[in-house]
């Protein structure tokens, strides 16, 4: 085989630094593309697929199959490992039962979802329906901005500075109803499968004008637990107080979303819902 000559190899050199150039700009458009314009994954399903059986407690060996809904705290936004709370739950729960199959069949979270698209896509979403019929566990997130967006009237990110708790509060009952309509939902879609709701958070409990809005996002709590407390599989894990004492530990740079700590603790409280 007759050697490459200079010309041909600096040709191929060339070639090869274009095309990684070009592969590394398409990985970048990839990751903006999504920061921008943020979808949940499509799960179709195969109908010949049975539903998982529901029912029982965790620890009885029987295989555990997450489905995760909701907004961008779901979707883990602001971790910059990636795994937010759903994949640190994961991973506890094959720890804490190394003997048990543990899986998460998908994750749909999108981010700056609200409870009126959530319950569209429950009522119409065929794909979304079918994902959350072959779950015994289902983990949520919603509300944060409903309320933080009716406060700011813009992205809850850019809601400090510009909160209006007065017109927090006086919205608070129509986005509360149409959690209850999100709650229904999911039962008729799966009555038996364990349902896991992460409460609410201030994360602008630092701004002592803003300190108040606590009192705000309590109330919904409250109301919020009233409302899962009708369905026998359904739960909520409070946050509040992860937040309120350590806003600097536990929030990402975007002084709204929790970063990997926050949501490693949000995790531990699932997990030991589940018990």
């Amino acid at each position: 085989m007759r050697p490459l000559s200079s010309e041909n190899l600096w040709r191929i050199i060339g070639i090869s630094a274009v095309l990684s150039t070009l592969l590394l700009l398409a990985g970048f458009g990839f990751a903006v593309k999504d920061m921008l314009y943020p979808k949940g994954e499509v799960f179709e399903g195969r109908a010949n697929v049975p539903a998982l059986p529901a029912g029982g407690k965790l620890s009885e060996g029987k295989d555990i199959a997450i489905t995760a809904i909701g907004d961008s705290l779901t979707k883990g936004t602001g971790d910059a490992s990636g795994e937010g709370y759903v994949k640190q739950v994961v991973a506890l729960l094959k720890q804490k039962y190394p003997d048990t199959s543990v899986r998460l069949n998908n994750n749909l979270a999108v981010n700056g979802l609200k409870a009126d698209r959530l319950e569209q896509l429950l009522e119409t979403d065929k794909g979304y329906s079918f994902a959350l019929r072959q779950a015994n566990v289902i983990v949520f997130t919603i509300g944060g901005n409903d309320l933080f967006q009716i406060a700011s009237g813009t992205s809850p990110v850019k809601a400090a500075g510009e909160l209006n708790l007065n017109k927090l509060k006086a919205e608070l009952p129509k986005d509360l109803k149409r959690l209850a309509h999100v709650l229904k939902r999911l039962h008729a879609i799966n009555p038996n499968v364990q349902v896991v709701y992460v409460g609410l958070y201030n994360p602008f409990y630092d701004i002592p004008e803003y300190r108040g809005g606590s009192l705000q996002i309590q109330q919904w709590n409250e109301r919020a637990y009233a409302l899962l407390h009708q369905y026998p599989n359904m739960t909520m894990v409070p946050t509040f107080d992860l937040f309120e004492n350590a806003i600097g530990r536990y929030l990402s740079s975007d002084h709204f979303h929790p970063n990997h700590d926050g949501y490693a603790q949000i995790a531990a409280r699932i997990v030991q819902s589940l018990e």
